[in-house]
C-alpha cells in the first residue's frame, strides 16, 4: 500500500453490528493570505498523567464474553476493544476550511474454528451487546457442541515506547489554528511563484485491551500528532507542487522541536526549485537515494513480500527462500514497532503481542519474516508483533510498523564523488509494487542530475522503475546517516494503517529512470 504521510490516521465508523466469515488458510500572484487574530495561547508544559484512566472494559465481563465465543468448541476466542479520539484542523487558500473532533468506541470479536474464522464488530459495550457480537462471530465459524471453557487471563506488561508529555486533546483548537496560519504565511513569504497553501494539522489518541483465549490480557494507550504542507508554484513549465509533513507518536510537545514556518518555507522552496527543473531522462542508470527519502521503495518493493500471509499465499517473491541471500551483503533490513516516537510504534500490537524489532534480512541473507498471531500458531511459532488492525471494525493481519535499512560506514559524499553519472532521489512519492515478482514504479517528488560526481541539475516528471530482489542485491554502497522518512498510512486489502520507514544514503546501479528527455 502506499506510503505517502497524506494525513492522520483515524476513520470514522459505523456504530452497527456487523458479521464476516473468512474460510480457509487464507492513499508571482494568487490569492492573497487574509488574517486571522489568533491570541497567544499556553499549553501545559506538565507530563500527562494517563495511569488514572478507568479501563475499557472489566476483566470479568471480557472473560465472560470470550467463554460464550467459546461455548460451541471454537478453538480460539478474541476481544479487541477500542476507545479512539481525533482532531484535525485544514487551511487552505488563506482559509480555515474544516475544524472537526470526533470519538469512536466499540469491539470486535473473533472467534476460530480449525481454518474457519468468524468476525463481529459492535459498537455497544455492554455485557449484552459483547456477548450478542461473540455468539454471532462463533456462529459465523460454525462451531459445533455445546462445551463451556473458563479462560484466566493474565496481563501482559509492555512498556510504552515513549512518553507524552502533553495530550493534543488539552491544547485549544485555537492553539492549532495558529500554527496553521504560520505555516501559511511562510511558505508564501517564500517566493511570488507560490500561488496555493495548503496546511493540516491532525491528533488523534487510540486506546485499545485486548484478550484472548491463550490467556493474553494487554492494553495501549496510542498518541499521534502530524502536521502537513503542500504548496503549489506556477511558472513557465506549469504548475508544481512541493510537501513536506511531520509525524509521530507523541503529543502536542511535537511542536517543541519542530518549527512549522521551517516546514512550509521547505515545502515552496521544492515547489520553486521544480519550476526550474529539467524533464527527467530516460533509461537505465545508477541512482543514489538520500537519507529518509527512499524508503518508502523498500517498504513498498521488499517490506509487503516479507509478510507471512502473502507468503503463504505464494503471492511474494520471497516465498520459500528463508536462508538465502537475497540482498547485497550490506543490506540489513528491519521492522521495528519499539522505535520510541515514530509513526509505526505502539506498546502492544491489536492481538496483545509486545512490539517487537525484528530483522529480517541480515546482510544480505533472508532470516524471517513478519507474523501475526494467526498465522504463528499454525507454524508452532510466536508473533512478531505485527499483527495489527485499522479499527475494531476489522480483522487483525500481517502489517509492518517502521521499516529501515540499517546504515552503513561509508560518507555520503563520498558516494555522490564516487558516482559519474546518475540521479540524485532526495524523496520518493507514492507508487505501485507487485508483490509476487517484486517489480516497483515510484514517482520521484524531488531529484537531481549527478554529473562528474556532483549533485547539479533538478529534475521533474520522472518514475524510478525497477524490481526489489534486483535492487537489494545492486546496492553497493550503504552511507552512514541513517533518517527516518515522512509519517504514512499504509493501505492493505482495505485497511490503513500508520507506519515509518527510513534509510541511510545508498547507491544502486542498474534502475530505470522513466523521464521524458530523450
Amino acid at each position: 500500500g502506499p506510503v505517502g504521510g497524506s494525513g492522520a490516521c483515524w476513520w470514522p465508523s459505523s456504530p452497527l453490528l456487523g458479521v464476516r466469515c473468512v474460510t480457509a488458510a487464507d492513499p508571482s500572484t494568487g490569492p492573497r493570505h487574509r488574517p486571522l487574530a489568533v491570541k497567544e495561547i499556553p499549553v501545559p508544559d506538565a507530563p500527562t498523567d494517563r495511569s488514572s484512566e478507568p479501563a475499557l472494559l472489566d476483566q470479568a465481563v471480557v472473560e465472560r464474553v470470550l467463554g460464550a465465543g467459546l461455548a460451541r468448541g471454537a478453538d480460539f476466542a478474541e476481544v479487541f476493544v477500542e476507545d479512539r479520539r481525533s482532531s484535525s484542523a485544514l487551511l487552505d487558500d488563506g482559509r480555515v476550511e474544516e475544524l472537526t473532533s470526533g470519538r469512536d468506541r466499540g469491539a470486535g470479536i473473533r472467534v476460530v474454528v480449525g481454518d474457519s474464522t468468524g468476525f463481529a464488530h459492535t459498537s455497544d459495550l455492554s455485557e449484552a451487546g459483547l456477548i450478542a457480537a461473540a455468539e454471532a462471530a462463533a456462529a459465523a465459524a460454525r462451531g459445533a457442541g455445546g462445551s463451556t471453557r473458563v479462560v484466566a487471563l493474565d496481563r501482559v506488561d509492555a512498556p510504552p515506547p515513549n512518553a507524552v508529555a502533553i495530550l493534543p486533546g488539552d491544547v485549544p483548537k485555537a492553539r492549532k489554528v495558529e500554527l496553521l496560519l504560520t505555516a501559511d504565511g511562510a511558505a508564501r513569504a517564500a517566493g511570488g511563484a507560490i500561488t496555493q497553501v495548503s496546511a493540516r494539522y491532525a491528533d488523534g489518541r487510540r486506546r485499545i485491551l485486548v484478550a484472548n483465549s491463550d490467556g493474553v490480557l494487554a492494553s495501549d494507550d496510542q498518541v499521534r500528532t502530524i502536521f502537513s504542507v503542500s504548496c503549489v508554484a506556477s511558472g513557465d513549465t506549469g504548475m508544481q507542487t512541493g510537501r513536506e509533513s511531520v509525524g509521530h507518536t507523541v503529543g502536542f510537545e511535537l511542536f517543541d522541536g519542530v518549527e512549522v514556518a521551517d516546514l512550509a518555507e521547505r515545502a515552496a522552496r521544492r515547489a520553486l526549485t521544480k519550476l526550474a527543473a529539467r524533464p527527467a531522462p530516460s533509461g537505465e542508470m545508477t541512482v543514489v537515494i538520500g537519507p529518509g527519502g527512499g524508503g518508502v521503495m523498500f517498504h513498498e518493493a521488499c517490506g509487503h513480500g516479507l509478510e507471512a500471509d502473502l507468503v503463504g499465499k505464494g503471492a511474494s517473491v520471497f516465498a520459500g527462500r528463508l536462508g538465502e541471500q537475497v540482498a547485497s551483503p550490506l543490506v540489513t533490513l528491519v521492522d521495528d514497532g519499539t522505535m520510541g516516537g515514530e509513526w509505526g510504534c505502539f506498546a502492544v500490537d491489536d492481538e496483545g503481542r509486545p512490539a517487537q524489532r525484528n530483522v529480517l534480512i541480515q546482510d544480505g541473507v533472508l532470516v524471517d519474516y513478519m507474523w501475526d498471531g494467526l498465522r504463528a500458531r499454525k507454524e508452532g511459532r510466536a508473533s512478531s508483533g505485527n499483527g495489527r488492525r485499522q479499527s475494531y471494525q476489522h480483522l487483525p493481519m500481517v502489517r509492518m510498523t517502521n521499516t529501515y535499512l540499517l546504515g552503513g560506514t561509508s560518507s555520503p559524499d563520498d558516494i555522490v564523488a564516487d558516482t559519474p553519472s546518475g540521479v540524485y532521489v532526495a524523496h520518493l512519492g507514492g507508487g505501485q509494487v507487485n508483490t509476487a515478482t517484486g517489480d516497483f514504479v515510484f514517482g520521484m517528488t524531488e531529484a537531481y542530475l549527478i554529473e562528474d560526481g556532483r549533485i547539479t541539475e533538478p529534475l521533474r516528471e520522472g518514475n524510478l522503475i525497477g524490481n526489489g530482489p534486483a535492487v537489494l542485491a545492486a546496492i553497493d554502497a550503504v552511507g552512514d546517516d541513517f533518517a527516518m522518512g515522512a509519517p504514512g498510512t499504509c493501505g492493505k486489502d482495505g485497511q490503513g494503517v500508520p507506519v515509518g520507514d527510513g534509510v541511510p544514503t545508498l547507491r544502486a546501479h542498474g534502475l530505470t529512470i522513466g523521464g521524458t528527455a530523450a
